[in-house]
């Protein structure tokens, strides 16, 4: 009988058991109750919180001695989410927004004050585009970067327009904050906003951030090449977008 191989490092193990017990929880716990349920001793416990304090995956309450998920680890659970849980569920929803619009879809995450695309489905007609997947663009004229600013106060969006130039990319970029801000206003009315030739020329997008209980997941959109726009094709994008918005907030929650 072959003899189980143990792992390396019992010690994250049981550190794991610590974490997965106080994320199962809403409350601050205290070091009895915590020991109780990951059946360690109270001595072993304190020793591994008091680690996972000096990390910051646990913060500890001074005064009620109980402690809780910390900072760092919500933050690395975060951008792990964004970079590619958010990317697997949404993956459906892009596919099929694409077989609806035959055209490019784009996916992509904040990351600073610029959309980084994770995704790229190509259009199944002749088309050119510049973009691809790890390329960072600009969020003052781009239809994700717009639909994510829009999800922000208007105190948030001018912090933003007064550390960051508006670039003239091409004839149509909007460069002044009294433009921005009512682009701004009207995409929070439609739910979806527009990159009329405002990052590439030739190229009209459509785009929706992803936004759930205040956060954001990032954004989507199509893109199109001008010469094939018409009125009623704007329509339908404009429609399979917003059901793919609701669909992948859907499955959020």
């Amino acid at each position: 009988m072959q003899e189980k191989k143990q792992p390396y490092g019992t010690v994250l193990i049981k550190a794991d058991s610590i974490l997965k017990y106080l994320s199962s929880t809403d409350k601050p716990q205290s070091l009895q109750q915590i020991a109780k349920e990951t059946e360690l001793t109270s001595s072993t416990a304190l020793k591994i919180l008091d680690t996972l304090q000096l990390i910051g995956y646990v913060q500890k309450d001074e005064e009620t001695k109980k402690f809780r998920l910390g900072r760092s680890i919500i933050k690395y659970a975060n951008k792990a989410l964004n970079q590619t849980e958010i990317k697997d569920l949404a993956q459906p929803f892009l596919e099929k927004l694409r077989e609806q619009t035959t055209e490019t879809v784009h996916m992509g995450i904040l990351d600073q004050s610029s959309i980084i695309y994770i995704t790229k489905l190509e259009s199944f007609n002749p088309v050119s585009l510049y973009s691809r997947v790890g390329k960072a663009i600009p969020l003052y004229c781009s239809a994700m970067g717009k639909s994510i600013l829009a999800d922000q106060t208007d105190e948030q969006i001018e912090v933003y327009l007064n550390n960051h130039t508006l670039v003239k990319k091409t004839e149509n970029t909007i460069t002044t904050k009294e433009g921005f801000m009512k682009e701004i206003h009207e995409i929070r009315k439609n739910g979806y906003a527009f990159d009329n030739e405002e990052h590439e020329a030739d190229i009209f997008c459509v785009g929706a951030s992803i936004t759930v209980n205040g956060k954001n997941y990032g954004a989507f959109s199509v893109s199109v090449p001008k010469y094939r726009i018409t009125d009623e094709f704007i329509t339908q994008i404009i429609e399979n977008v917003l059901a793919c918005k609701r669909g992948i907030e859907s499955e959020l929650g």
